[in-house]
């Protein structure tokens, strides 16, 4: 859709987007057969690809080359981006070192490689990644495990969910719409259902991960995760709930799903620090004062598309939002230059991690996915 933003919104837009055009046309191929993670101290990427294939953010490069063949039509972009899906194949063969996350590993990979070319080779591997997504899911507590075993206890982590998992679902969606059968469809919905009742609090914060008994499906406990402590409020999960719910509402029209979206993200939005900036946990102590700028990107996108779904006097909030998110981005943590391979500095992982602030492909992703769509992209890989 064409968004009514003012001049000046527009003119950074469009700015911002040529930027990023000509740092992926130099970077894409400096990088042509890397799978990157993070940057490294001197600005380079990382390569996943030799060092740990299965990883779960080793689609967001390929995705990020799949929206730069969809703005430019450049057959180059598609060229690189399949090299990311040859490496993963190799993922599929092992399957035992999958988990939950093979929708961020195989939608902006093979999905996005069908979704825009077309090619039956693509979508055999997404239905591939599809089935072993919803082998994942718990019939008794109604939703798709996590990880695989971690501890040695009896049940382990079998019964953990997380909520990063409301944007990996989004397989389960295009699964059902491809092969016109539902139960991909209903497995995605009961898990949202199931995230909708357990994951959200009363106040639109978020927990990052709950405990089910696998064998009665009843809720044990929550743990606080990436965030600072248990009942805190770990701000990249506050955005995965945000899109997530959203897109859950696109593919499927449940009322229910977009307000929670909305719920999620007037937390968010009253939680937005003066700079713009967010922390990596609202709920986290003033000092060390860490910031998650991944977060940022991520809830900007979720915030443009419930924009999208509400009526015209409610626009507004959910844009400006937005905007102000990466205006924040733009002004504190991104570089558009040659000088380094990424754009978006200033990503942390976890509150507890060793390192904090420091470039994160999916926070590049979500703010070209940003950008692109501000700026009158009418695509979308989820």
């Amino acid at each position: 859709m064409d968004w009514e933003l003012n001049k000046k919104d527009k003119a950074w837009l469009a700015e911002t987007a040529d930027k990023l055009k000509a740092k992926l046309a130099w970077v894409s191929e400096k990088s042509k057969e890397k799978i990157p993670f993070i940057a490294t101290e001197n600005g380079e990427h990382d390569n996943m690809a030799n060092s740990n294939p299965d990883w779960w953010t080793n689609g967001f490069w390929a995705g990020m080359l799949w929206l730069m063949y969809h703005e430019t039509g450049e057959e180059r972009y598609a060229e690189i981006a399949r090299f990311s899906e040859k490496i993963l194949d190799g993922c599929l063969e092992q399957y035992l070192v999958l988990h939950h996350d093979v929708g961020f590993m195989w939608l902006h990979t093979s999905v996005a490689d069908y979704r825009l070319t077309g090619r039956e080779e693509a979508k055999r591997r997404g239905l591939h990644a599809a089935n072993i997504l919803a082998g994942r899911f718990n019939p008794a507590g109604r939703f798709i495990r996590a990880w695989n075993d971690r501890f040695e206890e009896e049940n382990g982590n079998k019964g953990w969910a997380i909520i990063d998992c409301m944007m990996n679902i989004p397989l389960l969606y295009w699964a059902s719409d491809v092969t016109h059968d539902p139960h991909f469809r209903q497995i995605a919905m009961l898990h949202a259902d199931t995230a909708m009742a357990n994951f959200i609090r009363p106040d639109g914060s978020v927990c990052h991960i709950v405990e089910f008994d696998p064998y009665t499906g009843a809720f044990v406990k929550s743990y606080g995760g990436q965030g600072y402590a248990e009942g805190s409020s770990w701000t990249r999960g506050q955005s995965w709930a945000l899109y997530g719910f959203a897109l859950s509402y696109l593919h499927t029209g449940k009322q229910e799903y977009l307000d929670t979206a909305k719920k999620v993200a007037h937390y968010f939005i009253a939680n937005i620090p003066e700079d713009g900036l967010v922390p990596v946990d609202f709920r986290q102590p003033k000092e060390p004062d860490y910031r998650d700028s991944t977060a940022n990107a991520i809830a900007a996108c979720g915030l443009i598309e419930i924009a999208r779904h509400v009526p015209e006097y409610e626009k507004d909030m959910y844009l400006n939002a937005a905007l102000r998110l990466l205006k924040a981005l733009d002004t504190l943590c991104c570089r558009y230059d040659e000088g380094c391979d990424y754009i978006v500095g200033r990503g942390t992982g976890a509150y507890h991690d060793a390192a904090h602030e420091y470039p994160i492909i999916y926070g590049d992703y979500f703010y070209l996915e940003a950008i692109f769509k501000l700026n009158g992209s009418h695509i979308l890989l989820w």
